[in-house]
This record gives C-alpha cells, sequence and structure tokens, in this order.
C-alpha cells in the first residue's frame, strides 16, 4: 500500500460505517496507518458495539493496510483523549484527526425534543471540539519538545447535517 499518505498515521472519528468508513480505507489505501474509532452505536447514536470498527481494520489489513480499532466515546474528553494516545501507542505518532462521528435524529426542528437536540449537540459539537483539543495537545508539545508537526484537522458533515 503506498500513496499520497505514506507513513502518515490518522484518526478517523464514526470510521466503523458509512463516510467515516469510506474515509479510514481511502487513507489506507493511500498509504496511511489509522486509527478505526466508533463506538459501534446505531445511527440514531442508541448502544453500542466492537464490532463496526473491527471489520473496518479487518477490512484495511486484507488490503495490506495497518489499522487498529478504538471504540471510546468523542464527546467524553477523557476517551478524546485515549482516541489520540491509541494512536501514538499503535503508531509512534497522530498526522491527521478527521472527525467524522455523527449521530442522526431524523427530525422537524419542531418536533425534536431537548433531549434528542442535546444527543446530537453533544455528539456533533464536543465529538469535534473533545478529540480536536487532544489532538492538538499532543501537537504542541511535540512542538515544545522540538520535533515537526505537519499536522491536519479535517471536520466533515454529511447531507443530513
Amino acid at each position: 500500500m503506498s500513496g499520497i499518505c505514506d507513513g502518515r498515521v490518522v484518526v478517523v472519528t464514526g470510521a466503523g460505517r458509512g463516510i467515516g468508513r469510506s474515509h479510514a480505507v481511502a487513507f489506507a489505501a493511500e498509504g496511511a496507518r489509522v486509527v478505526v474509532n466508533d463506538l459501534g452505536a446505531e445511527v440514531d447514536g442508541t448502544g453500542s458495539s466492537t464490532g463496526p470498527a473491527g471489520e473496518v481494520v479487518d477490512e484495511i489489513r486484507a488490503m495490506g493496510g495497518e489499522a487498529v480499532a478504538n471504540g471510546d466515546d468523542v464527546a467524553d474528553s477523557e476517551g478524546a483523549g485515549r482516541i489520540v494516545r491509541s494512536a501514538i501507542e499503535a503508531f509512534g505518532r497522530l498526522d491527521v484527526l478527521v472527525n467524522n462521528a455523527g449521530i442522526l435524529r431524523d427530525r422537524m426542528l419542531v418536533n425534536m425534543t431537548d433531549d434528542e437536540w442535546d444527543a446530537v449537540i453533544r455528539v456533533h459539537l464536543r465529538g469535534t471540539y473533545a478529540p480536536s483539543r487532544a489532538a492538538a495537545a499532543y501537537w504542541r508539545e511535540e512542538t515544545k519538545g522540538g520535533r515537526p508537526v505537519d499536522a491536519r484537522i479535517v471536520n466533515t458533515s454529511s447531507a443530513s447535517g
């Protein structure tokens, strides 16, 4: 596996299905080592499972790539820190964070409950903030330590957004 991402280490959140899965597989096809983060929840955010992330890791490995699964919650600050650490522990560093995790509450605003709204905001906003903060803290420490950093944060959205 070689391409434009040779040697890069990428975390993709919400990578067990859909757009996130496609991102993870594409990065791996271009030579990146990938942390496949997914809580394993249903599209609406309920439940959890290690299955989706593990299946994507298996797919990447079957095509000759390197990947590890991570099931931490992107909206939890400690979980976000573990996501970043999983990249460092598995591959020695982190170069790219793709904030892709999301849930779907397919309702018009007037039909949405406060709890549904809070769940969407938690995953979509805090779930972007927390991993970005953890990654930026890591990159800042790397820079302070004199190690060169060529990092990226990519934020995605779906047509549902």
